[in-house]
């Protein structure tokens, strides 16, 4: 930062929009005061969006926001505009798809140029101080454009609407025959199956993401259909990123992606949301194949949120910058020294291990990774697999209080309903299976988001902080990750009250944001503020699209409480879009999710008995130990009324001879209920409980 004094985001409430209060450029948040600015100067608009993690964004600042000579070229020709992309994805996904539109590639920051009324003209991403590498400096690209806009207005102008006319076309969607294609999953599954890294695991070359939406997919379809070719692409991809330079080996957690193909190099930063996904992701790997570093890495992720991205209150923040004390990675990385001050006698087999050697493995420095598995490093120093990993275990204790002794990355410390809601539902579902105590803290979660995150009249928020308080109306994704998080939170506490403020928040969410006319769902509400377009954003990005998530959650919703329109809408939505899905399976990883569910067949648990007696503890913990992901499970208490949210489900299910009963339905059928664990074991095909 300069010390400059500080500009229009200082009041701002985003770390993000602060992080350039001290510019010497005279920022506008996006708002009423910028907008009419621009109108009544006839100024182009220079927009300016990144968010708090992202390391190239600082760069620029520092290499264009902070000089003085390119803050008065902003300042003298253009209204200049800061919007944190992660408070702000209305705006985001607008311009970045002018964005590449304009250029054939999109990233941030990005840096788009907009008439006064809002339409874009020219766009780029980082820009540099100087002409490098095929890129024109910032410099000469705002005196390019402010010549333009002063010589060639009419002519800009006419690009502009042109560019904004393709945006608004680009929302139309041909929606599919009455009935989604037979073949559309075997397909999907397919294409997935082409773009598969068969050496190192992942999708495509780098950089690479984890894609835990596809993977999960995968799962879904050796479900459906076992294969173990894709259970082998899903196995080979968790192994790899869990033994990676991705995954952070003493903190747990894992960063946004990896510069290289085989998962060594991370960028750094550290989103709630990848993790949220990842978490789920290998819940499903654990749940399908019992491999217990699956289950180590579900724990030490969530060790990770609990210890560092958890507010006061019990809600979680969004993000680590991949940057400490202005460098990317400082925090994370070692030298042999450093290790071997720390460890002493344990140093050669730790660095052996973890690949920490004198030259380093990344620019002259160690990220900490396992090229081997445990058993081969076992069998290379002569030790059992247990006394070895117990050793270990032992080091990266040690390494990690070490660690938290240097800078820490900042801390973008908003809270975000969505990105809430994504851990929330991983918290759920995880705990449902491992640990009670991830209950809780989703519970917990919840419990801040809804009673803080909504407005008196119900209407959502999506951002949160202490310095501003709750702000900024909801979005799609806001609405529709909530509304499948707390189905997810139902089924792990059997709490109606978690089911009805679902379907409260879905019956808002069609209000909201349905599109009557086109099918499908708006991203923003009909009492958002006016944009040039108004999207639907069918694609999964960083994270599931709305659509996607809308149509699980309300298929699902359906299924428990037998509301037919729920799942009408979730089956015209999955229409609207079906024509992407097979073209592009990796950008409709999640929707595929929610048409496997649609296609069936579906099942429905449903359990009657005393809550905390042991048989009912019983067969609760058989169903949950299953991956079945296509399934729900409802819990009925035979002393307590059935909630009317359940009438359907529950109509004519008892409890019989004084134990447990589970009721099985597939579809529409249903099977003769089992009396007490032995019976549901036998039905599933396990010896009866002894």
């Amino acid at each position: 930062m300069s010390n400059h004094a500080t500009n229009r985001l200082a009041g701002e409430a985003s770390p993000y929009l602060r992080q350039h209060a001290s510019n010497p450029v005279d920022w506008y948040p996006w708002g009423p005061e910028a907008l009419t600015r621009a109108r009544e100067e006839q100024k182009p608009i220079f927009l300016s969006i990144g968010y708090a993690a992202c390391h190239w964004c600082h760069v620029m600042e520092r290499e264009s926001f902070e000089d003085p000579d390119v803050a008065a070229l902003l300042n003298a020709h253009f209204v200049p505009i800061k919007v944190d992309r992660e408070e702000r994805p209305d705006i985001d996904q607008i311009y970045m798809t002018a964005t590449v539109a304009l250029t054939r590639h999109g990233g941030w920051p990005m840096s788009v140029f907009l008439t006064p009324t809002l339409e874009p003209f020219y766009a780029g991403t980082y820009f540099p101080p100087v002409d490098r590498h095929g890129l024109p400096s910032f410099r000469r690209v705002l005196e390019g454009v402010s010549q333009a806009w002063t010589g060639r207005r009419e002519e800009v102008l006419q690009g502009a609407a042109q560019l904004t006319e393709h945006l608004r076309a680009s929302e139309h969607f041909d929606p599919a025959a009455d009935t989604l294609p037979a073949d559309l999953l075997p397909q999907a599954g397919a294409g997935l199956a082409r773009a598969f890294d068969l050496t190192h695991g992942g999708f495509g070359n780098a950089p690479k993401f984890p894609h835990p939406l596809e993977l999960r997919l995968l799962l879904r379809l050796d479900h459906r259909s076992p294969n173990a070719d894709l259970r082998g692409m899903v196995t080979l991809s968790l192994d790899r990123m869990a033994a990676g330079g991705l995954y952070d080996q003493l903190g747990g957690g894992f960063a946004r992606y990896s510069t290289d193909g085989r998962w060594l190099v991370p960028h750094f930063e550290k989103m709630l949301y990848d993790n949220a996904l990842l978490v789920q992701t290998y819940l499903d790997g654990w749940l399908v194949t019992g491999t217990p570093r699956y289950r180590e890495v579900i724990a030490e992720t969530i060790g990770w949120v609990e210890r560092e991205m958890t507010s006061p209150e019990g809600a979680f923040f969004s993000s680590l910058d991949a940057d400490s004390e202005g460098e990317e990675g400082k925090f994370y990385v070692w030298s042999r020294d450093e290790v071997a001050a720390v460890l002493g006698s344990e140093a050669y087999l730790f660095s052996d291990v973890y690949d920490v050697t004198a030259s380093g493995n990344w620019e002259g420095h160690n990220i900490l990774h396992r090229p081997k598995t445990l058993a081969q490093d076992a069998r290379l120093h002569g030790l059992e697999e247990a006394d070895l990993e117990a050793r270990l275990a032992a080091c990266r204790q040690r390494l990690l209080a070490r660690r938290g002794e240097r800078v820490r990355p900042g801390l973008d410390d908003k809270v975000l309903t969505a990105w809430n809601a994504l851990m929330i539902s991983a918290l759920a579902q995880a705990g449902a299976v491992c640990d009670q105590r991830w209950i809780n803290q989703a519970a917990r979660a919840a419990d801040f988001v809804l009673g803080t995150l909504r407005r008196e009249d119900g209407r959502l928020l999506r951002s949160y902080h202490p310095k501003s308080g709750p702000r900024l109306l909801g979005y799609l994704e806001d609405y529709a990750f909530l509304v499948d998080a707390l189905t997810h939170l139902y089924e792990a506490t059997f709490e109606v009250r978690w089911l009805r403020a679902a379907l409260t928040l879905a019956d808002a969410m069609v209000d909201l944001f349905w599109d009557a006319v086109g099918g499908g769902f708006f991203f923003t509400g009909r009492d958002h503020e006016h944009l040039i377009v108004r999207n639907k954003e069918p694609e999964d990005n960083a994270v599931p699209s709305g659509n996607s998530v809308a149509a699980l959650g309300l298929l699902r919703l359906a299924q428990f409480t037998g509301r037919t329109d729920l799942a009408d809408k979730a089956t015209e939505t999955l229409r609207t879009f079906a024509p992407r899905l097979a073209v592009m399976p990796m950008a409709y990883g999640q929707m595929l999710a929610a048409v496997d569910f649609s296609q069936g067949p579906t099942r429905s648990w449903v359990i009657v008995g005393r809550p905390g007696a042991a048989d009912t503890e019983e067969v609760v913990r058989l169903l949950r130990g299953r991956f079945e992901p296509r399934r729900i499970m409802v819990a009925l208490d035979p002393d307590v009324a059935v909630p009317a949210e359940l009438a359907t489900l529950a109509e004519g299910r008892t409890m019989q001879e004084g134990v447990a009963t589970v009721y099985p339905c597939e579809g529409q059928t249903c099977a003769a209920p089992l009396v007490g664990p032995a019976a549901l074991r036998q039905y599933l095909g396990q010896a009866p409980a002894e």
